[in-house]
């Protein structure tokens, strides 16, 4: 990497993440969708004045609002900062011209990313101080396609997305990201670890054709209580799959609540060389597709998780709330963060399994 960086301030910012990890547990924002849908916009309200003729249906496509509604992303922005929020991510997780084309956007994803970053970076510079720094997290989602799994049961070797195909698409959305100011690459709720390869292979990629980087950060989703994910590995396993990618920080999100995710969190703490991210859902979704969760009852947890040594970066995922994150930052508060481990010499293979051969002291 001999390229330098030239927008404004984002080694000086990058730098100093990095120095906060090592100091204290780093708060992350939480849920976007939930804050969107207290909203209860319509078609119309998706639309906005620039969309009013589109020829598709948009209503749930909360990316289009980086562009149709910018007031409503910036004022998410600034209530997670307002609560304590040290990081917040983009309003990226869908902008990728695999995901748009269920809306017939896909010509709009690099757009939807510059812009999505533009909106968090402007929130982060109003709410940052002299001494406190505010980070944008550039968010990359998984798609809706997974190249690991057939989507017809009767046809196991049927894919609906190639490698190459999601390279493209991560690759695109990415390169918004870094031109909008983000400081990291977030490429989160990790179902498929192919997936999830193919987004470290596009973002790497990306680095060495702009001669710089920006740090990867990397978040995977167990999908239930067996503690595998979507691709059937273990969360050690999926960590020996992408550790080569040597990430700022590792973690999982969404699909649980802090109860029934703590020790997969614990499993991933205590392999992961890296800091270690934790941003659960608000619980288990209830009967009326909601989330039980309280920010008292979850801080309660994730202040443990902090007190236990777990965690060195802390959030909400699905069902939280600018409320939630503030509860999470006072549970937080003066905690140290978790001492990363030192990995020891060795041989380290997964499948759906781990597989470790260390190496004998001599």
């Amino acid at each position: 990497m001999a390229g330098v960086d030239p927008f404004p301030g984002r080694p000086e910012r990058i730098a100093a993440l990095k120095n906060a990890l090592g100091e204290r547990i780093v708060v992350l924002d939480g849920a976007s969708g939930t804050f969107i849908q207290s909203y209860n916009l319509d078609e119309a309200g998706y639309r906005g004045a620039r969309f009013a003729d589109w020829s598709s249906d948009v209503r749930g496509n909360n990316d289009l609002l980086i562009l149709s509604r910018p007031e409503i992303v910036t004022e998410m922005h600034r209530a997670y900062f307002a609560a304590g929020a040290d990081m917040i991510e983009t309003n990226t997780f869908s902008s990728t011209t695999i995901a748009q084309a269920d809306y017939a956007m896909e010509a709009l994803a690099y757009e939807m990313n510059v812009e999505g970053a533009r909106l968090a970076r402007a929130a982060a510079d109003a709410a940052a101080q002299p001494s406190h720094a505010k980070w944008v997290a550039g968010a990359i989602g998984p798609t809706n396609r997974t190249a690991s799994i057939s989507p017809d049961v009767n046809d196991p070797g049927k894919r609906n997305v190639d490698f190459d195909t999601l390279v493209a698409s991560y690759g695109e959305a990415a390169r918004g990201l870094v031109e909008g100011g983000a400081d990291t690459i977030l490429i989160e709720t990790i179902f498929d670890t192919l997936n999830a390869k193919a987004a470290i292979y596009a973002v790497r990629s990306v680095f060495d054709e702009i001669g710089f980087e920006l740090p990867i950060m990397l978040s995977v989703t167990i999908t239930d209580q067996s503690g595998r994910t979507l691709s059937g590995q273990t969360p050690e396993a999926f960590w020996h799959s992408v550790g080569h990618a040597r990430p700022i920080s590792v973690g999982i999100n969404c699909a649980l609540g802090p109860d029934l995710m703590r020790p997969f969190v614990a499993e991933l703490s205590r392999v992961a060389d890296c800091a270690l991210s934790a941003y659960p859902n608000a619980g288990l979704p209830n009967a009326f597709g909601g989330y039980d969760e309280t920010p008292s009852s979850m801080a309660a947890h994730l202040g443990e998780w902090a007190k236990s040594g777990l965690i060195n970066i802390v959030g909400g995922c699905c069902g939280t709330t600018p409320d939630h994150i503030a509860a999470f930052a006072r549970a937080v508060k003066g905690v140290s963060p978790r001492e990363i481990p030192v990995a020891k010499e060795g041989l380290r293979l997964s499948g759906l399994e781990p597989f470790t051969i260390l190496r004998e002291a001599s």
